[in-house]
């Protein structure tokens, strides 16, 4: 099913005993749980260390009780606007290179997030696990949650299942998120304004926020078990793109064959994921919404810029968030540049 018309739709679920207890569960402890004001339509709740919406929280719980994860599961994991449309291409052109041909290729007729699936928005709609469980191995699969919140199935030494996770930089990353956080706002509410929005991204109340906290989880994952977890900066992908691509298919043992450089193949995937190609096909242009789904293909492309923070953030700002970065990341061994 093609994730279009699943997303246009809300399944007619009946729920067993199992995932009645999970939604029992998610009632009794949302009203207990801290809330902040929303970047958009929803509130934002404090749950196990981070800030989710009622969507990634009731989603996560699904996941966390009812998922099964599968040895061969390809995990694309972000915190929001650090590059997942971009990741998500990149791996699935990566993984498919065998099955499609560049001139005619899905990535030209479908946006990424119809070809790699976001775990915790299909098992909110669907209301089950069903949807995931019946796509075809491998599965590539997409998440906004911490690592800490990603099922203990999925991350213990017991499981094959790998992540390849992107960061960027955390001024970068806010503006995104600004922006996009005004593009879903209902047309009947002012902009939120990129003060209002600071001091809340500061503080660490966005959307699967704090970010630096995001950020560590996956970074100790990625040292703690390197075969398990891919760690990535976004800067260092737009730099060398080439590499990365390199880099991804050897972590998901999948390497370019000497024929395969030969022929540039890494470099026919860079070309075809590239921000300008993707953002130029008549999919990504589109700007309509629906009701399951009220985000549009167009509202996932802006700049894919380095360091467009510098025309929005006054230099205070600016100091602010660094001065945050380095208290966050003080003896991580960790850095954003």
């Amino acid at each position: 099913m093609e994730a279009s018309k699943f997303f246009s739709r809300m399944e007619e679920f009946e729920p067993d005993e199992g995932y009645q207890k999970t939604y029992r569960s998610f009632d009794e402890v949302l009203p207990s749980l801290p809330p902040s004001k929303g970047w958009w339509l929803d509130q934002l709740f404090h749950y196990q260390g981070f800030w989710l919406s009622t969507f990634a929280l009731r989603g996560s719980m699904l996941l966390n009780d009812h998922f099964k994860p599968r040895p061969t599961d390809i995990i694309v994991a972000t915190s929001p606007k650090c590059g997942t449309t971009w990741l998500r291409a990149l791996v699935f052109s990566i993984v498919n290179r065998h099955s499609f041909d560049f001139s005619d290729h899905p990535l030209s007729k479908m946006n990424p997030q119809e070809l790699v699936f976001f775990l915790e928005g299909a098992i909110y709609i669907d209301g089950s696990t069903s949807f995931i469980d019946g796509l075809p191995s491998p599965r590539l699969l997409s998440t906004h949650l911490p690592y800490s919140l990603v099922p203990k199935s999925m991350t213990d030494d017991t499981s094959d299942c790998r992540f390849v996770y992107i960061c960027r930089d955390p001024k970068d990353v806010f503006i995104s998120k600004w922006h996009f956080a005004n593009k879903l706002r209902a047309k009947d509410l002012p902009p939120i304004a990129l003060e209002e929005a600071f001091d809340s991204f500061c503080k660490g109340a966005s959307h699967y926020g704090p970010f630096w906290d995001h950020v560590l989880g996956y970074w100790k994952a990625s040292l703690e078990s390197p075969k398990k977890v891919l760690f990535l900066k976004y800067e260092d992908v737009k730099k060398q793109p080439s590499d990365c691509v390199r880099k991804v298919a050897e972590f998901l043992e999948v390497p370019f064959s000497p024929e395969e450089e030969s022929k540039e193949i890494v470099e026919e995937i860079v070309k075809l994921c590239s921000f300008e190609n993707m953002s130029n096909q008549e999919v990504n242009k589109n700007a309509t919404r629906n009701s399951g789904r009220p985000i549009s293909n167009s509202d996932f492309f802006r700049k894919g810029e380095v360091g467009d923070w510098v025309n929005h953030l006054s230099p205070q700002m600016a100091e602010a968030l660094d001065q945050i970065t380095e208290q966050k990341l003080q003896g991580t061994g960790f850095n954003f540049r």
